[in-house]
């Protein structure tokens, strides 16, 4: 009967250290996605400036991206 309990224990326990790691990675590799190819760029940044009506100057589309990027 102790058997089944250490080995369940042990079972729980790796599946639980096998979670973690899995989720480290794939956060890990998410971010590094997202940082390659973010999902807006300045040219969409611009484009949507443009429908406004307005046209933006490049300091104000750094401003954007920056505050999109934090």
């Amino acid at each position: 009967m102790t058997e089944f309990w250490s080995t369940l224990l042990w079972f729980l326990a790796g599946a639980a250290i096998s979670a973690l790691i899995t989720f480290f990675v794939s956060k890990k590799y998410f971010e590094k996605q997202l940082k390659e190819h973010p999902p807006i760029d300045e040219k969409m940044i611009r484009a949507m400036f443009m429908q406004m009506g307005r046209k933006p100057s490049e300091a104000q589309i750094r401003q954007v991206m920056k505050n999109l990027t934090k």
